[in-house]
């Protein structure tokens, strides 16, 4: 069985020009990533074969920057592409199994007998690199998914802070469902960008859909209010419901100096469309 390997001076160049009994070794471990070999590729532009020679030198020769690199541009791929998780951990775990296998055939062609203490060294070095290689991927996969998800989030949340020109200066805010703190930053954004981008004058803020608002965030409304007004822009709050008033009576908050108040926004868009 030995015989059929190309012997060399050191395990790298074993597995470079063994490389084609590397592959098949590492596709009989890896049986479920196997069959989507080519499927990973077109979608992803992933050669799974290729990366995983790349690792198994990198962990040999320690290249423990390259590693962590590769770690990185291997995490962005993924994420990038939605590949199954699952896939990725058997073909890391096949790859670790290969190495071991491989560089148990290149001792035996060279008749070397490590010692335990060198045994222990390469348990290390080969072990450490994989794992250190697995955690930079799920790491940079993580990193990647949690912007991409912000990012969307962002988007979505700006979509529903839609500021509503009902004449050359009058524009309509129209809020409904929960708001925390991260929709108030969204809406103070989208506010004071869209009064300056749409020259508006008066700003209607329709409160008729929103049930409830924590103290916190009404603070930081007051603060919208306050931008609002240093814009030039004269603020009118609608819709006000029975159960936020109370309790902004209650916690001693009005917005009474820096907004105008009206029952509906009916009533409100008869006064200043009129």
């Amino acid at each position: 069985m030995n015989a059929t390997f190309q012997n060399c001076a050191n395990i790298s160049q074993f597995i470079i020009e063994n490389r084609g009994k590397f592959q098949e070794k590492l596709l009989s471990e890896a049986v479920n990533v196997a069959s989507k070999i080519n499927e990973i590729l077109l979608k992803g532009n992933i050669d799974l074969l290729k990366n995983a020679e790349t690792l198994a030198l990198n962990v040999i020769e320690e290249r423990d920057a390259e590693l962590a690199a590769f770690a990185r541009q291997e995490g962005i791929a993924w994420a990038q592409h939605n590949l199954t998780l699952a896939f990725k951990l058997e073909w890391v775990q096949a790859i670790r199994r290969t190495l071991w296998e491989f560089n148990y055939k290149w001792e035996t062609l060279n008749d070397i007998v490590p010692t335990q203490e060198e045994f222990y060294a390469l348990e290390k070095k080969i072990n450490d690199g994989i794992d250190d290689f697995l955690n930079g991927f799920f790491l940079n996969y993580s990193t990647y998914k949690d912007e991409m998800i912000n990012e969307q989030r962002k988007l979505v949340e700006h979509l529903s802070v839609p500021i509503i020109p009902v004449s050359p200066t009058v524009a309509v805010l129209p809020l409904i469902g929960s708001i925390d703190t991260y929709r108030m930053q969204t809406i103070e954004e989208k506010a004071l960008m869209d009064i300056s981008a749409q020259q508006v004058q008066t700003l209607v803020i329709d409160l008729s859909g929103v049930a409830d608002m924590e103290l916190d965030v009404m603070d930081h409304f007051q603060k919208v209010l306050t931008g609002v007004n240093m814009m030039g822009c004269k603020a009118i709050i609608s819709g006000m419901r029975p159960e936020l008033t109370r309790k902004m009576v209650h916690a001693g908050i009005t917005f009474d100096k820096k907004a105008e108040t009206k029952g509906t926004l009916q009533e409100t868009l008869r006064l200043y469309l009129s």
